[in-house]
């Protein structure tokens, strides 16, 4: 059985799993690569989300305005983006960082190969992996989800502030 060296937090939507994932690379301070992905609001109102790497790139990832054959919900997305700015992000990291984050494992990000496939080689790198995943069912995240290498947390209202924490003692402890 391999030891676990990937943490996943998982939860609802709108539980704070990517801002407890950026507090917590804030607080890990080791050399990080990768990506997370953030809203896009047009007024009061969620227009999209982008893709932001650790190294400060930026491209819309989902929008409204998007046409085209994938989508979800309201959302069109941008698979090319995904292709080279989330892939790209997560294979870079695997080459030249300590930490290789990953935020989200989810259903716009799978609709694309070049994702699946660079997700797939960070995990089974000999480096630790801290990110996102969908708490749906979903073949390709369920089976990141069994890993034996895989740790999930689970992120909810009333435990969000303390996860940052969490994330950072469980990376410490991966490097004792």
């Amino acid at each position: 059985m391999k030891a676990v060296k990937n943490i996943l937090l998982t939860g609802k939507p709108g539980t704070g799993k990517t801002t407890a994932l950026i507090s917590a690379i804030d607080m890990i301070g080791e050399d990080a690569g990768g990506f997370y992905t953030r809203e896009i609001r047009t007024g009061r109102e969620r227009s999209g989300f982008e893709i932001v790497t650790l190294s400060g790139n930026k491209r819309t990832m989902a929008s409204k305005g998007f046409k085209g054959r994938h989508r979800v919900g309201s959302y069109g997305v941008d698979i090319e983006a995904i292709d080279t700015l989330a892939a790209g992000a997560v294979l870079e990291a695997v080459g030249n960082k300590k930490i290789i984050v990953i935020d989200e494992i989810g259903k716009m990000e799978l609709y694309s190969d070049e994702f699946k496939s660079a997700v797939l080689r960070a995990l089974d790198s000999d480096k630790p992996v801290i990110g996102t995943i969908m708490e749906k069912s979903n073949p390709f995240a369920d089976a990141i989800r069994n890993r034996t290498d895989v740790e999930l947390v689970q992120v909810t209202e009333d435990n969000r502030g303390m996860v940052p924490g969490i994330l950072k003692a469980k990376i410490e402890g991966l490097h004792r």
